[in-house]
């Protein structure tokens, strides 16, 4: 008969030192407290995400391609860690990244962001300064035709208010 052994290390804590703490800080006595501070699993405080290289991704992917029988995808997840999202978000962006990589690239130069917005509003300032001096030209012509019908202009109400 064979005995299983945990892969995980439990520490047993004495039962003096175990008393000791109990005492100061909120002196709980119910004995199933007790049995699960006595059991020390050793795991880690702060939980870390996980990241892969994309050379990991690309093996691992390539693993799951080569698996063609039953359950051998599930053992590769469990051995490696990984869920089947994550298997599915891998391939979803190495197909992107291949069409990408097909994709036709266009000749030439690449067109200057900068340079297109500058050309852009210089193009909107002159057109502004073209509406500007006709509004200017019919505001003076509006001024001579009330100054030749002796009707008060704008510049003479100013003076007069």
């Amino acid at each position: 008969m064979t005995t299983l052994q945990s892969s995980v290390p439990m520490t047993v804590i004495p039962d003096a030192a175990l008393m000791e703490c109990s005492e100061g800080a909120r002196g709980a006595t119910d004995e199933n407290s007790i049995n699960a501070r006595r059991l020390d699993p050793e795991v880690a405080a702060i939980a870390k995400r996980r990241q892969f290289s994309s050379a990991e991704k690309r093996r691992i992917l390539a693993d799951a391609d080569r698996c063609t029988k039953s359950g051998e995808i599930g053992a590769l997840m469990r051995r490696e860690g990984i869920y089947s999202s994550h298997l599915s978000t891998w391939r979803r962006q190495r197909a992107e990244a291949d069409r990408a990589a097909l994709a036709p690239q266009k000749r030439g130069p690449k067109p200057d962001v900068d340079a297109r917005q500058l050309r852009h509003l210089s193009r909107d300032n002159a057109r502004l300064r073209r509406q500007l001096e006709r509004a200017e030209l019919i505001i003076e012509a509006q001024k001579k035709l009330c100054i030749a019908l002796g009707l008060p202009t704008a510049d003479d109400r100013d003076e007069n208010g």
